[in-house]
């Protein structure tokens, strides 16, 4: 079943000048349709606690929900989708155990998970890091717009369908020359809300990349 992937992905992130909630009402405000729930830090009772309001939030603007991780809450709030971290996770498995109503979607640093991903069956990945980010620490080679570009032909020339979303570190700088790669999307934290006006700066990465 093909899934409709929005092209911006917003992230939400545990920062202090804004709770996740209010990062989802700010984002869907400014014209969000995805919103990526991004807490590794709560309890089930407080997670639940925090997906129940963004999801009536994000029902009311007409905005997916997915959540990171977590997949052991299917079912228990209104989900759209899970982007799972994990890169050795089986999902072949996780579809057959989440079904093919949810978005399924996962994180990739090489052109070999993109491959293997794309042929398990995930709806997009979020491919990166673009440049160095503190939202996700890791030790992966910054990919640049040459990995980009390299990631997009080589499942071109294989005809894999996968849509691909650059992560890490991405700027409203960044997005033009990232789009040119052919890739499909950008996801986006930190720039979106650390920002000193979250809508606005939403309303911006907007403009430039739907």
């Amino acid at each position: 079943m093909k899934k409709f992937i929005e092209k911006l992905h917003f992230i939400t992130h545990d920062i202090p000048q804004h709770t996740h909630i209010n990062q989802a009402q700010l984002a869907c405000e400014a014209g969000a349709k995805w919103i990526q729930y991004r807490c590794l830090s709560k309890n089930d009772k407080d997670l639940l606690a925090d997906i129940h309001i963004i999801a009536e939030i994000c029902d009311d603007w007409g905005a997916t929900l997915i959540v990171t991780d977590h997949i052991h809450l299917k079912g228990k709030a209104d989900i759209q989708g899970f982007h799972i971290e994990d890169m050795d996770a089986d999902f072949i498995a996780l579809r057959k155990h989440i079904g093919e109503a949810f978005t399924l979607g996962g994180s990739s640093n090489t052109i070999e998970n993109l491959i293997r991903l794309a042929k398990e069956g995930a709806d997009y990945a979020g491919f990166g890091p673009f440049k160095v980010t503190t939202t996700k620490p890791n030790n992966a080679p910054l990919l640049g717009v040459k990995g980009y570009l390299e990631a997009s032909q080589t499942l071109k020339s294989m005809a894999l369908e996968l849509p691909i979303l650059a992560v890490g570190g991405v700027t409203l700088q960044d997005t033009d020359s990232l789009l040119s790669t052919g890739i499909y999307g950008i996801a986006v934290s930190s720039a979106i809300n650390q920002a000193d006006d979250l809508r606005l700066a939403y309303q911006d990465f907007y403009n430039a990349v739907i």
